[in-house]
């Protein structure tokens, strides 16, 4: 089978044979790749594990990956490429904004969404649930949490769709289109440069809001931290929703007694959703990283700077940690996964995402009876991406 539709048996060889992998990527990319899940998990929480690119090596740097390329753009200053005390100001400055109080707030509206969107999915009886459910559910709430006028949602929309193309053609073809993403960049920048304009000059109530006002001891977001932290949570906070949504519905349609047990025994959803985020989650590795000493990983010495991938998918498949780790569980108790990373990287729009999440499963389980696969299962394509564990469709039917 191909590795993109089920990397799992591959990973379960490397943990057991070749814990630290080097791996080749395309345009010029290389590191090691870690897939245990006790070394994964100190290293995400190890601070000799640099997340800054400029501490890799000056070719890995020219290929053209990370924050030099984002730095062109004027968006590579945020929590994703900064460490120790420049992390922590920056990802308390964003925590003043980016409130639980803020993200529940968000419910209701994500109620509404979610149900407009099943009031037009349900009288057909089949439909793409990545395309026309699970992705503009989500970029749709993000609009909405950082304040983006609904008249421009859809070209939100279209830069998004835009950026997942872009990221499996440069996937299937390293040297085709990889001047085009620093365009895009561009042209989100100027948006949002825009858009902070417009927020100071009317102030609303959104993120963008809450980001400018920001601050701690009389310190705040300069105006590339600003930007490039709008960025990121425009772009990356929707593919952990969109993903958890199409990989968890997948798990689901996949086993139907668990299917199920769940329309039977809704209160199991929570662990249900945990399940999900371990058994086949959002994101396969975490972002790179690049240690600032020589470490020793599972016997393998691994010199200064040079690149580490950690691999959620194989750790939160570890027979090491998890019994019976291949088997989808919706009642599994005392889930360790590590989805959403650890320590001071942990997902920040962890708490939007379950939320999204619970919203998102409780319509589907109560209004879309028979789920079942509208293509065969060989047919399914994946992203072809090094970070995202997502479907490019899933086209389903059910009892309109």
């Amino acid at each position: 089978m191909d590795f993109g539709a089920d990397p799992y048996p591959e990973y379960a060889r490397l943990r057991e044979h070749e814990p630290v992998r080097h791996v080749l990527e395309g345009q010029g990319l290389y590191g090691v790749l870690v897939t245990r899940y006790e070394d994964v998990r100190m290293l995400l929480n190890d601070p000799r594990m640099s997340k800054d690119p400029r501490n890799a090596p000056g070719d890995w740097q020219e290929a053209g990956k990370g924050r030099p390329l984002e730095d062109r753009s004027g968006l590579g200053t945020h929590l994703m490429t900064t460490d120790a005390s420049e992390h922590t100001r920056l990802r308390r400055l964003v925590s003043t904004a980016f409130t639980a109080r803020r993200v529940e707030g968000l419910r209701g509206q994500v109620q509404q969404i979610t149900d407009g969107l099943l009031d037009e999915i349900v009288p057909a009886g089949r439909v793409d649930l990545v395309s026309e459910f699970a992705f503009p559910l989500a970029i749709t709430v993000i609009c909405e949490l950082l304040g983006v006028p609904a008249a421009d949602q859809d070209v939100f929309q279209r830069w998004t769709k835009d950026f997942r193309r872009w990221t499996n053609k440069a996937a299937d073809d390293p040297g085709g289109g990889a001047g085009e993403r620093p365009v895009g960049l561009r042209d989100l920048l100027a948006y949002l440069t825009e858009l902070v304009e417009m927020r100071r000059r009317e102030p609303a109530d959104g993120l963008v809001d809450a980001l400018i006002a920001a601050r701690d001891a009389g310190d705040r977001l300069n105006e590339t931290e600003l930007l490039s932290m709008l960025a990121l949570l425009l772009v990356g906070g929707f593919e952990t929703t969109v993903n958890l949504i199409g990989n968890g519905t997948l798990a689901l349609i996949r086993h139907p007694d668990q299917l199920k047990l769940l329309r039977e025994r809704p209160e199991l959803l929570d662990s249900a959703l945990e399940e999900m985020l371990r058994y086949d989650g959002s994101f396969e590795t975490a972002t790179w990283r690049f240690p600032l000493e020589p470490i020793e990983i599972a016997g393998t010495r691994i010199e200064k700077g040079y690149p580490v991938l950690l691999s959620l998918a194989s750790a939160n498949r570890d027979p090491g940690k998890f019994m019976a780790p291949d088997r989808f569980d919706v009642a599994r108790a005392e889930n360790g996964h590590v989805g959403f990373g650890r320590g001071a990287h942990f997902c920040l729009g962890a708490p939007l995402a379950r939320m999204e999440g619970r919203i998102a499963f409780e319509g589907l389980l109560r209004r879309l009876p028979n789920l079942a696969l509208a293509v065969p299962p060989e047919r399914l394509r994946w992203q072809r991406s090094l970070t995202i564990r997502g479907l490019e469709s899933l086209p389903v039917t059910f009892d309109a």
